[in-house]
């Protein structure tokens, strides 16, 4: 009995997600809310933290970046979408219009992540994103640093 303990408990304690939405699901059925509302909810508590965390990477770095406030509308306009296909009277112009203006911004959030200054891309599918907050930004070849370290 109890290595089966210890195999949910590990799995768990790597998967924490998962116990997570256990937890909200269970939390759903107990309080009685309907589905749609308890998703809706869950989509204004994500806007909610992308938005502190925009102020905050605002306040930190003074800086304030377009993927974050692509982020919140991108967001807020899925959370709108949920809202009108849960409606009984749907409005499928409304929720066309939606769906293209999400498109638009998920179009604007690739361009903004692509042409970004802080990013490298290293091959056709990976690329990194940093803060480069050096005074001295001049890119070094590492070959010539390994050829004069010789």
């Amino acid at each position: 009995m109890k290595k089966p303990l210890i195999k949910i408990k590990s799995y768990f304690s790597s998967n924490f997600e998962v116990l997570a939405a256990a937890i909200i699901f269970v939390g759903i059925l107990v309080t009685g809310l309907d589905f749609y509302k308890a998703i809706i909810l869950m989509l204004e508590f994500i806007v909610i933290m992308e938005v502190v965390k925009m102020i905050s990477d605002f306040i930190k770095k003074q800086k304030l970046r377009l993927r974050f406030v692509l982020d919140i509308f991108i967001i807020f306009l899925i959370r709108d979408v949920i809202i009108l296909s849960a409606n009984v009277n749907k409005d499928y112009v409304d929720i066309s219009f939606l769906l293209i203006v999400i498109f638009v911004f998920f179009i604007f959030r690739i361009l903004a992540i692509k042409f970004s200054p802080g990013v490298i891309k290293i091959s056709k599918d990976t690329v990194i994103e940093y803060e480069d907050d050096r005074d001295n930004k001049k890119v070094q070849d590492d070959t010539k640093l390994m050829n004069d370290n010789k």
